[in-house]
């Protein structure tokens, strides 16, 4: 079966990266026998155009259409991307009869009701490279599709939990020819890699437990070194892991840090750390074997906030990393998110003296934050009357303590004009 796999995201506010996790589908639709194609709209000037051009000249059986994220999480101006997902799918609709499947981490979130949004025909959230490969030999065989697991549909009752396999190493990885090279600058793309799915931390914002499940789930070093062997070999020199805590668990890190270090890949790469556990031991491996930026999710500078928040360190651990990072030749890229429960102007204020006496290279400064389903921060929204109850969240709302309201904006937005390396 002609498969034709798009993804809808023109998110770049932070960095632009290929859809990893489209790329999987991709992998594991060829492995089953299927001819795939892949279209990234991320800088497509004219997308009804190149989906005419592409559904003419493939004629898929399927399409899958990937969507990544909801909105850009901008209190102050949010854009709701789904909007532009719903036009692919409105432009599919209008070439061809193709059944059309979404999947993604944004869809993941609101599996019912951005697929009603959507009008796609189905939907797989979560994991999708076992669901939608049962999916096409489904298809392609007529047979009812009715046990594919966490399969979402228009006029089926809402499935159960999502099917997660433990062992990511039976999961194909994407071959470096699936790449939409024409979505992004030679000089500036990072290959992205995840060796690990799930997070335990459970941060009260966070809707990563909600798309991967709570459980860590790993692939083994070597496979995930040899992965990158093969994308050196056709010319790619620089990856960005995508796990939500590189250093987590620590052994982990640091085994795959002495096989990238032993393969001898003469590699560059960015990460995400979480502050908590960061050993100088594992920074030393890590700046070995080509780590050269990290994105140091602390959020807040005041301890009261980051409690509020469910962080499990202190800003003496921030400090610490950054200064470990610092000694080693990494650069940082920081985070302060504003305005979530308990905040005041002191708070504020101690969060904004903390990241001056960190000493980032880059630091990105949220005010107001993103309310997801199934999260801490959503049940006290409740409570707190903020948002009904059953209140749909798949258009942005946003929690922002009283009393932040107007100044909060103005005042962020003097700091950042003050300071060369803060953004918005």
């Amino acid at each position: 079966m002609k498969v034709l796999l798009i993804s809808a995201n023109s998110e770049r506010s932070i960095m632009p990266v290929p859809p990893v996790g489209l790329l999987c589908v991709a992998q594991a639709a060829r492995a089953a026998g299927h001819e795939t194609a892949v279209i990234d709209l991320m800088a497509e000037e004219d997308p009804a155009a190149r989906l005419n051009h592409a559904v003419e000249r493939f004629d898929p059986g399927v399409i899958g259409l990937s969507v990544r994220n909801i909105d850009d999480q901008s209190m102050r101006s949010p854009r709701f991307l789904l909007d532009e997902a719903r036009e692919v799918t409105r432009i599919c609709r209008s070439l061809t009869g193709a059944p059309i499947v979404v999947g993604g981490p944004g869809y993941s979130m609101f599996p019912q009701e951005a697929l009603d949004y959507l009008g796609a025909d189905a939907g797989i959230p979560g994991d999708g490279e076992d669901a939608f490969t049962r999916l096409l030999h489904r298809l392609e065989q007529g047979e009812p599709l009715s046990d594919i697991p966490r399969l979402v549909r228009p006029d089926a009752p809402p499935p159960g939990e999502p099917f997660r396999p433990r062992d990511l190493d039976r999961l194909p990885l994407p071959e470096p020819d699936l790449l939409d090279r024409g979505a992004y600058h030679p000089d500036k793309l990072w290959v992205p890699v995840q060796s690990r799915r799930g997070c335990p931390l459970g941060c009260s914002y966070c809707s990563t437990a909600t798309i991967e499940g709570r459980v860590v789930r790993k692939r083994s070093p070597g496979e995930v070194v040899r992965w990158m062997e093969r994308w050196v070999a056709a010319g790619f020199h620089r990856f960005h892991f995508v796990d939500n805590t590189f250093n987590l668990p620590p052994s982990y890190a640091e085994a795959l840090c002495d096989r990238i270090s032993a393969a001898g890949l003469n590699v560059r790469w960015l990460g995400i750390l979480y502050p908590a556990r960061l050993t100088g031991r594992l920074v030393r491996k890590m700046a070995r074997a080509g780590c050269r930026q990290v994105s140091l999710g602390f959020e807040s500078g005041s301890p009261r906030m980051l409690r509020a928040l469910n962080k499990h360190f202190s800003p003496e651990e921030v400090e610490r990393a950054a200064r470990m990072l610092s000694d080693h030749g990494i650069r940082q890229m920081g985070f302060l998110m504003l305005g979530g429960p308990g905040e005041t102007r002191a708070s504020v204020e101690e969060s904004v003296a903390f990241a001056d006496r960190l000493g980032l290279d880059l630091l990105k400064i949220t005010v107001g934050i993103r309310i997801y389903p199934d999260t801490p921060l959503a049940e006290l929204a409740v409570r707190e009357g903020v948002i009904g109850a059953g209140e749909s969240l798949l258009r942005p709302r946003f929690y922002l303590e009283k009393g932040l309201e107007g100044r909060l904006e103005e005042q962020v937005d003097a700091w950042v004009a003050e300071r060369e390396q803060w953004q918005r």
